[in-house]
């Protein structure tokens, strides 16, 4: 039988005359909202389309479109629900599947994993009984296993898989969202399976976004994005999205954006009051007031990020913040002395793990490359490194701590301005997560542009601080 008929008349009609039997969900049981059963949404038939030909109804005679596919949906919309029940319809919907293996990725930790399993299980209560362990279904001959994601390494050399869902692949560890995808990817030339990415967004740069940001031409997946307005009326009532309207995890949960998990250093009062509009460009400002630079040195897979404060009336204004991917040596070397001469930046402040790129930057500006006798004579004389010099080299290791307490007292006391412009920058301070005073760059979404953040405030003084 069909796994849905999509035509509401013919579907009518085919349940009449079957009693019904007429496609796969009614003869299992329809999806429950709560206590209500909900028929199959016109935002499903997008997937099921790109899944399949849906006309013929059939796809175990090849007629299957897009058998990799890259969901990124709003959470509530029952796109997990809608996978588990494709799995089980191709299952059973003839032996074309027999014999072979289906995936289920879910998040760290084994309970997410029996917990899928578990639903998939219940889709035929009272109507057959299970006896295969917790993380394990088998389906007319087909095994489907699910697997946290901390343990993939398990899924390698399996034999004759034919499907693999990645539930919430954006919320894996960074390590496994990369493992992930080359453990999926080399069984497309070993066995051709359908792979299925499904997740409600979670922080830039991660595989959600790596994979939406691929060039048409070179992305191997059907991209689909479904956001709060294509349940609106339907899986959501009105009411229900004006109540979560106003909560700060809405523009990540229903609406698509990567934001990340909300973080532990800053307050969200603190920054909703430090996003105010100001001229960036104000050359006369610019000329007068002290301005300066931090670069956190990215090369190779890191970024590379920068920012530009000055200090004007007590404030300190954020007038340039970025990072760029896969830097070139040179061309960022040149873009920090345009950006030095056009802001007119009086001090820059480098992460001193990158020695080769100081050098080269002081060599430019036509300073001393060796740093050494600026820093004993700044020892000497207990007095900052930016009295003798105008690119100074600070140490993590020593000083990570105390520049994100410091960081947090400027923000807040008030004494912060970020235009909103600086979305990058804005987005790493919502999410900046430190543990013991270190920032956990894991969950910090542009850590490079927060690192680069914390190097320009060094330079900035407040007499009640």
């Amino acid at each position: 039988m069909p796994f849905w008929i999509w035509d509401v008349k013919k579907h009518k009609q085919e349940d009449k005359r079957t009693g019904g039997k007429c496609c796969f969900n009614h003869y299992i049981g329809l999806p429950l909202k709560g206590r209500t059963e909900r028929a199959l949404y016109d935002y499903q038939k997008i997937i099921c389309d790109a899944l399949f030909d849906t006309d013929s109804q059939n796809p175990s005679k090849d007629v299957n479109k897009h058998k990799h596919v890259w969901i990124k949906k709003a959470t509530g919309l029952g796109i997990t629900e809608l996978m588990l029940r494709l799995m089980a319809w191709l299952c059973l919907n003839d032996d074309t599947y027999k014999g072979t293996q289906m995936c289920i990725v879910t998040g760290p930790g084994i309970e997410p994993a029996i917990s899928l399993i578990n639903r998939m299980k219940r889709l035929f209560k009272g109507k057959i009984y299970f006896d295969t362990k917790e993380t394990v279904i088998e389906l007319n001959g087909v095994r489907i296993v699910a697997f946290p994601s901390h343990n993939l390494n398990t899924m390698r050399g399996l034999d004759r898989v034919s499907f693999i869902l990645f539930d919430e692949a954006d919320f894996f560890a960074k390590s496994e969202q990369t493992e992930a995808r080359h453990i999926a990817e080399r069984y497309i030339i070993k066995s051709y399976p359908f792979i299925v990415f499904v997740s409600t967004p979670n922080a830039p740069g991660g595989l959600f976004d790596t994979i939406e940001r691929e060039p048409e031409n070179k992305c191997m997946y059907k991209r689909i994005k479904l956001d709060y307005r294509y349940g609106l009326g339907k899986i959501y009532s009105y009411e229900e999205i004006e109540r979560g309207i106003s909560s700060s995890s809405f523009e990540r949960e229903y609406n698509l954006k990567y934001i990340g998990t909300e973080g532990n250093v800053f307050s969200t009062k603190s920054i909703e009051e430090a996003i105010v509009e100001y001229d960036t460009e104000d050359d006369s400002i610019n000329y007068y007031a002290p301005v300066s630079m931090g670069i956190d040195c990215g090369f190779g897979s890191s970024p590379f990020g920068v920012v530009i404060a000055r200090l004007v009336d007590g404030k300190v204004q954020v007038i340039f913040a970025d990072e760029f991917e896969r830097p070139d040596y040179n061309e960022m070397l040149e873009m920090v002395l345009r950006l030095r001469y056009k802001y007119q930046v009086k001090k820059i402040f480098v992460d001193g793990a990158n020695p080769e790129f100081i050098r080269s930057l002081k060599g430019k500006i036509g300073e001393r490359p060796d740093p050494t006798i600026y820093i004993q004579r700044a020892r000497k004389y207990m007095r900052p490194l930016e009295n003798y010099m105008d690119v100074i080299p600070v140490p993590f290791v020593s000083e990570h701590k105390h520049m994100i307490t410091r960081c947090k007292m400027v923000s807040d006391k008030g004494y912060l301005s970020i235009h909103p412009k600086f979305e990058k920058l804005i987005i790493s301070l919502r999410t900046a997560v430190e543990q013991d005073g270190i920032l956990d760059k894991e969950l910090t979404s542009y850590n490079d542009i927060f690192d680069a953040f914390r190097l320009a405030l060094k330079y900035h003084r407040f007499t009640n601080m």
